[in-house]
């Protein structure tokens, strides 16, 4: 890999854009990385990306924002995945302050509805587009239809029709994977040969193509990783003694900070996943905030740039808020660090999880018993997705209460769709215009 070819500055620009157009949650965010990255910029092949996602899609944790972390890192070491994760990362968490305090002062904000009004549906048509896109490549060759098309299929109906818990799904794909692997591994991309498929875009490489070696910092190390680790403890305990001495065991502070560490390690299957923990110990134990709080926070977290778990910050900022952590005359201040403190202690584990393993996922590429699980992985991703679809265009046709079907949401669903798979247009260009007929159609 030449990492000249994409410079550090380069990087960063893109993950600061990234981090205020990465909407539909998970599903949504990988697919405007899959297409900026793997088609637009060339930063990486389709299959060291899948490779990439397959490893975050076995975490605790946000996989996208793990996932930019992973590439970041690939690129420019440990302070390009430090970079890529936290700008992922930052926007949402000051936008999300800027509308918790709207939300504690003015009790509505209708003009958040009005503009994503129009975003869901344009966020409908980039996971529409990530289906589409992912599957046609992880699916495509009549050799690989029966088990990889099997494993879609039966993920799709387990998540959308049968409420299979997403780290079963998981489970399940990577077993059937290696079992495929093992006794049809003609099922497999690049099982065949060394060189895999023909690139789809010609002769063009990518910075980080398919067999383009690790770099030197993605080599397993003892000593490294043992950095990695002491590096990460202290991280988490420096903090965590501060607030210790500061408040005491039974500060709101240091009570958050202990439960969103947990909460953190428990997030296999995404933020929806762990919603359940967070509502009954921010809501019911702590009575951090109300639950008709919690839920105007998913709403506000749903429909802010950023991974879905987000909502934490908000219940951080309201937390600190209600119990006036930094005194009844610093209650922006307070709920603000609240919110800060929240994020940094959930996100912290995804850091430590990328830079430690990476080298050791690095280190599977290529090699068909560490990849064929993982592949099957991808094709449980792709029935995954799917399902997120679907429910993104049940919920925008037929919103929480409606009598009658919203044709309008639809309509714009179906144009955004229609420039992202038959135009070409860029993910930004279909998130804005979206964004503005939303408001057109509300004020007008």
């Amino acid at each position: 890999m030449n990492e000249a070819e994409v410079t550090f500055a380069q990087a960063s620009r893109f993950w600061l854009k990234l981090g205020f157009i990465s909407f539909g949650g998970p599903a949504g965010q990988i697919a405007v990385m899959h297409r900026e990255l793997v088609e637009r910029r060339r930063w990486i092949s389709e299959r060291r990306f899948l490779h990439a996602l397959n490893y975050c899609m076995l975490l605790p944790g946000p996989e996208a924002q793990q996932l930019a972390t992973y590439i970041g890192w690939l690129l420019h070491r440990t302070w390009g995945g430090v970079v890529a994760g936290g700008l992922f990362v930052l926007p949402s968490l000051f936008i999300l302050i800027g509308l918790s305090w709207v939300y504690v002062v003015h009790g509505q904000v209708p003009w958040v509805a009005a503009l994503f009004y129009g975003i869901k549906p344009a966020v409908a048509a980039i996971v529409l587009h990530a289906v589409w896109r992912i599957g046609s490549r992880t699916l495509r060759s009549p050799r690989r239809v029966p088990l990889l098309w099997a494993i879609a299929v039966l993920s799709f109906i387990g998540i959308a029709w049968l409420d299979v818990p997403f780290p079963w799904l998981v489970l399940a794909a990577a077993l059937a994977g290696a079992l495929g692997g093992r006794y049809l591994p003609d099922q497999f991309p690049g099982a065949a040969g060394h060189g895999g498929d023909a690139d789809p875009h010609g002769a063009e490489r990518y910075v980080i193509d398919d067999d383009t070696p690790p770099p030197p910092h993605a080599r397993f190390s003892r000593a490294r990783l043992a950095g990695i680790v002491a590096a990460g403890a202290l991280l988490w305990l420096l903090p965590m003694v501060a607030l210790l001495a500061w408040h005491g065991w039974q500060g709101t502070l240091a009570q958050m900070a202990w439960f969103f560490t947990k909460a953190a390690l428990m997030t296999f299957g995404g933020a929806y996943a762990v919603l359940p923990y967070v509502y009954q110990g921010a809501v019911e134990h702590f009575q951090w905030l109300t639950p008709a709080q919690m839920i105007d926070g998913l709403a506000l977290g749903e429909t802010t740039p950023g991974p879905l778990i987000m909502v934490v910050a908000f219940v951080g900022f309201v937390g600190g808020w209600t119990r006036q952590v930094l005194g009844p005359d610093m209650l922006f201040a307070g709920a603000a660090l609240a919110a800060t403190v929240v994020t940094w202690f959930t996100f912290l584990p995804s850091f430590l999880f990328i830079l430690a393993g990476g080298p050791l996922v690095e280190a599977t590429h290529g090699q068909l018993k560490f990849t064929a699980p993982l592949t099957g992985i991808t094709a449980a991703v792709v029935g995954v997705i799917a399902s997120l679809a679907l429910f993104f265009l049940v919920h925008i046709a037929r919103p929480a209460g409606a009598a009658q079907v919203d044709w309008a949401a639809l309509a714009i669903a179906a144009v955004a769709a229609t420039a992202l798979l038959r135009f070409k247009v860029g993910v930004i260009p279909v998130i804005v215009s979206c964004a503005l007929a939303g408001l057109g159609l509300h004020w007008f």
